[in-house]
């Protein structure tokens, strides 16, 4: 009876993770910049942060500086850009698969 009740325990939560690693990531077009400068969120300086239906995410898998100088003129701490992503939100953070920062118009 042990075994059985392990055994049904087991399954349940290998199929709650495999559920999550069914979820199809899409490419979505979204507002990229500083999330403190631009996002007014709750930070340790200047980090990279998408906004993603009116929601500010903080990124995961790319910084702010590889996008070139968040302080310069059009850098992430003084506009908001457009960047497409691919990516998933985890526990309140956009961990991202890819990102392509989109030229400025």
């Amino acid at each position: 009876m042990k075994y059985q009740l392990l055994l049904v325990l087991f399954l349940t939560l290998n199929l709650g993770f495999a559920q999550d690693k069914k979820q199809t990531l899409k490419t979505q077009i979204v507002e990229t910049s500083c999330g403190q400068c631009q996002f007014g969120m709750e930070g340790h300086g200047c980090e990279l942060a998408v906004r993603i239906e009116g929601k500010s995410y903080f990124v995961d898998g790319t910084s702010i500086d590889s996008h070139g100088d968040a302080h310069a003129v059009d850098g992430f701490c003084s506009k908001i850009r457009k960047a497409e992503v691919v990516g998933t939100i985890v526990k309140d953070r956009f961990v991202v698969a890819s990102f392509k920062l989109l030229p400025n118009k």
